[in-house]
Order: C-alpha cells, then structure tokens, then sequence
C-alpha cells in the first residue's frame, strides 16, 4: 500500500509499507517456498520428516504468538487444541469413515468450535489465572479423551494401513503429500499472520499489545479483537495437530495433549526469536532445531544446554534475537509498518 499526501510546500509525503529491504525478503521467501516445496525430488526421507516438523512448530510459534504477542493472551493450554486436532482427524477416518484429505478440514473446523465457548469462559480471567483457566481447559480434555472407547482410551489408538493409502498410494507420495501439507499449512499460518497484522483488526491488535487501556479509550473492542484471534489460532493450531498426527500415524492422550512437546517448546521459540513480531517464530524455530540437531546426542545436557542459551537470550536481548537484529539494523523482514518519506515537488 502506498500513498502521496501533497502538501502546500515544496515536499510531498510518501507512505508505504514496503521498503527495498522488505522487498528483497518477500522475493528470498518466495523463492525459499519454491526451494521447500521440491524437497521430494531432492531430500531423503528423514529429511522430509526433520523439515516438515520444523514448519509445524513454525506454524505453531507463529500461532501463539499471534496470541500472547499482540492479543496478550498468555496461554500455556495451547495443546488442547494440538490435541483435539489430531482427536478430531482421527475420530473422522476411524469412527465416520472420512477419507483423510476430508478429515483434516473437520479438525480445524472442530478447533473453531470449541475455541468459541471456551474463549466465552476463560476471558473472564486475567492475567496468571488465565493462563492457568487455559492449562486446565487442556488437562480436561486430555482427560475426556482418555475415556473414549473407539478412540483407544488411555492407551490411544493408531491409523488403520487402509486409512493411510487413501492419502496416497506408496510410502513416497505418502511422505510427499505430508511433507507439502505441512509446508502449506506453514505458508498458509504466516500469511493469514501477515494478511490480519496489515489490516485493520491488525492495527487494533497492535495498540492492544502496546496498550491495552489506551486501545480501549480510542473505541477498539478489545474483548471482539481478542476472541477473534483465540477462535482463529484455535482453528489453525487444530489443523497444525492433525497434520502432527497423521505424520506420527498414531495419537494418545499423553502424546496428543503433551504440554512440553506442543507449549513449551513453543513458548521457549517464540521467546527466543522475538515476541511480537512476525519474524521472531521463524527465527526461533531455526534456531530451536539447529540447536536440537546438534546438541540432541549429548543426553540430559542437550536439556541443560536448551535452557542456558534460553536465559542467556533473555538476559542479553528481552525483545528476543529478532528484536535485538532490529535494534541495531532497524530492518524488518515483513511489509508491515508503514514509513513516511518526504519527496521532493519534481519527485511527487
């Protein structure tokens, strides 16, 4: 988006989003998206596994951070929705008979579902309680699920060789088709990030993360703003769970509803990377799997060494190694502020 406000001067206001930096970095992610999305004719199976599990976590850092970095919604439950996404995908092929392309729109749209009342109950709470309302919402379905027969009980269940074929037929497609719907979901997360940041609701869930008091005294309807995005990442983090557990073939209430695996580790991305902002989570994520794939063989201290490179971000960069970047470049990677620029007369 761009403007020219003409002024009764000798200078014009130019207002953009876009600057040569953004530019360079949406070609550079176009061209990565490009890159990624022929990995089947050039990476190993292992490796379709490693990178289609990084933009599943990217997906999900992105997600959270939507909620607890400009919505303020600190959420430590976001496995509830990890965990009823891969319920649902598999309630719909094993119990309904759904085909697996067909079950996994039922599990983002089972995550809109249950986002919406459970979003009426918990905001009522502020702050820690809230945070703790969202743990609690996660341990009761963990709970539920554990006692649903045809879905395995305690012990969980797996997909059925038949359910897997009608996804594909052969083991490569199979992985292929996994692979690119995990990169599709992670294109597809960033870029409704990326569309709802740059729009209006976006620009109110902007002045709600840098004041929510004041966002409110300028007529935003906070409460409309935040349910909105908790309905939203619900949806999404649900499908991003289905897509989990189709990968792992089968699911558990321990596995499904892990608060480590799927909100820790997450928070401890987002952290990392940046909290709002756009580019935090992707950074993070790298970085989360770059030390993992180097460290996991050390045993405990790979825990040790996560932990310790945590604290030391915090301590040396609070905005996360994204906001430290822009402190001392001031680029962003993303169109997504806009910038005004005095042009000449000749030049307007």
């Amino acid at each position: 988006m761009q403007d020219r406000i003409d002024t009764t001067g000798a200078r014009a206001l130019h207002v953009s989003r876009a600057t040569r930096t953004t530019r360079i970095a949406m070609a550079a992610l176009a061209a990565a998206v490009l890159v990624m999305a022929a990995a089947p004719w050039w990476a190993g199976r292992a490796d379709l596994r490693l990178f289609g599990e990084i933009f599943l976590y990217m997906s999900l850092a992105t997600l959270w951070n939507l909620l607890a970095g400009y919505a303020g919604l600190v959420s430590v439950g976001q496995q509830a929705f990890v965990g009823l996404g891969g319920y649902a995908f598999f309630a719909g092929t094993l119990i309904l008979g759904l085909n697996p392309w067909a079950a996994l729109p039922l599990a983002a749209l089972a995550g809109a579902v249950v986002a919406a009342p459970v979003a009426v109950l918990i905001f009522r709470l502020r702050g820690a309680y809230f945070a703790i309302g969202t743990w609690v919402v996660a341990e009761m379905a963990r709970l539920i699920f554990a006692q649903v027969g045809p879905l395995g009980g305690g012990s969980g269940t797996s997909l059925s060789p038949a359910i897997v074929k009608g996804l594909a037929e052969g083991r490569d497609a199979r992985e292929a088709a996994i692979y690119w719907l995990s990169l599709g979901l992670c294109a597809l997360v960033i870029g409704a990030a990326l569309g709802l940041l740059r729009s209006r609701r976006g620009v109110a869930l902007t002045a709600i993360r840098d004041n929510e008091l004041a966002a409110r005294s300028l007529g935003i309807d906070v409460w409309r703003a935040k349910f909105g995005v908790y309905v939203l990442t619900g949806a999404l983090t649900a499908l991003a769970g289905a897509l989990i557990f189709l990968q792992k073939l089968r699911i558990s209430p321990d596995a499904a509803f892990s608060v480590n695996d799927w909100t820790a580790i997450v928070i401890f991305i987002t952290v990392i990377g940046g909290i709002g902002t756009l580019e935090g989570p992707i950074l993070g994520t790298l970085v989360y799997f770059a030390l993992r794939e180097t460290l996991a063989d050390l045993g405990p201290v790979y825990l040790i060494a996560l932990g310790a490179a945590a604290i030391l971000i915090m301590l040396k960069a609070p905005r996360g190694l994204w906001g430290l970047i822009r402190a001392r470049t001031g680029a962003d990677l993303f169109p997504l502020s806009r910038r005004v620029r005095g042009l000449s007369r000749k030049g307007a």
